[in-house]
């Protein structure tokens, strides 16, 4: 008997799972609103135009179809939904427990302030009030609690700078509030890492390219990381420690950590899904050889058996194009292929400031037996 899928979203990012769920013979069930970006529409097997945040509408869905699994990869708004539908069908999945700690950044940085990992400094407002800052030092970074890609993130150093900012974020917010936190210097890292009832695996740790303050959005990433071996291990231990804190039990996990210059190790957030940016559903796969898609859709059917250990085979990345790497537009406009180049689109003609990752206009994917640079 065909078995049936359940994929919440229907845009870009969730294109390549519902591929690869159609190679794998299931029957592809894809929830999203159809707001004219819902590219995945066409491709699954039945589409329903309803929201990712109405978990009761799609929870009588899945019953009445009766799906074998469901999941998501790279989105957030997605995770507490699949959670809910997960724990009230008894699929394979994480707790509803688990989908609040890694979406909501006021439940997260508190998860870690209880289990002992070293984190900014924080607080979570819901409107600017000077009494809430009077033990920080500026420059902070303002960012809503449950969004993600960028949006509503920036750098201040001033009161006046904070109030606008919180602001801003608050109207990007779903619950409403925003988090406000010690701003830390270094550079930026993620974690792929895959669990299976309990067990969890870290795959590969890449390394980002970021714009100029105060925005902080990802331009590039790069796999696998150039950090020391020292460093690399300390990353992987922190990392084991978020994953248990925040209770992940199965599936993917993208974590952001932040590397100060004296090697000290600081986590920005976990998501309990694969990484968006092309680095889930292409970067592994072209730095390692491991099959995430195939892993995350065979952990919402319970079919899996995780793997000893995995490693680096190569090296991948993505550029991002936008005004601030404008110097990428003659290799991506360019008819002569390059051997490295895997895939390179332009979506917009038009080049702007990248202020959240919404801004950007294209992109070029890589892979080789170094890593590539381009500037």
């Amino acid at each position: 008997m065909t078995k049936k899928i359940a994929i919440l979203g229907a845009s870009y990012l969730q294109l390549p799972l519902v591929q690869k769920a159609k190679e794998n013979g299931l029957e592809v069930h894809c929830f999203a609103w159809d707001d004219g970006k819902a590219v995945c529409k066409d491709i699954a097997d039945y589409f329903y135009d309803i929201s990712v945040l109405e978990q009761e509408a799609i929870l009588k869905e899945c019953r009445q179809i009766g799906i074998d699994g469901i999941l998501t990869i790279a989105t957030d708004i997605c995770i507490p939904t699949i959670a809910y539908v997960a724990d009230n069908m008894g699929l394979s999945g994480n707790s509803i427990e688990c989908s609040l700690l890694t979406t909501n950044k006021s439940l997260m940085r508190k998860c870690f302030k209880e289990n002992h990992i070293n984190s900014p400094q924080s607080v979570t407002v819901s409107e600017f009030n000077v009494k809430d800052f009077e033990s920080f030092t500026y420059p902070l970074i303002i960012k809503p609690s449950d969004r993600s890609g960028s949006l509503g993130v920036i750098k201040v150093n001033s009161t006046e700078e904070c109030e606008k900012a919180i602001e801003d974020a608050i109207k990007f917010s779903f619950s409403k509030t925003c988090v406000a936190e010690e701003f830390i210097k270094g550079r930026e890292v993620s974690v792929e890492t895959i669990s299976y009832k309990g067990k969890h695996l870290i795959i590969t740790i890449t390394d980002k390219e970021i714009t100029e303050e105060p925005y902080f959005v990802e331009l590039a990433h790069h796999q696998p990381t150039g950090f020391s071996e020292e460093i690399k291990k300390n990353i992987q231990d922190i990392s084991y420690q978020i994953l248990n804190a925040t209770k992940v039990e199965n599936g993917a996990s993208h974590i952001e950590l932040m590397i100060t210059e004296d090697g000290k190790i600081y986590p920005i957030e976990i998501g309990s899904r694969m990484g968006g940016d092309f680095i889930g559903s292409d970067l592994v796969q072209l730095s390692t050889g491991f099959d995430y898609l195939q892993a995350v859709l065979d952990i919402a059917l319970n079919q899996y058996t995780l793997p000893e250990s995995i490693h680096s085979k190569a090296y991948s990345g993505v550029y991002f194009l936008s005004e601030e790497t404008e110097f990428l537009l003659p290799v991506i406009k360019s008819n002569q292929e390059e051997t490295y180049i895997v895939r390179k689109e332009i979506l917009s003609d038009q080049l702007k400031p990248a202020q959240s990752s919404n801004d950007r206009s294209g992109y070029l994917i890589y892979q080789s037996d170094h890593k590539i640079i381009l500037e």
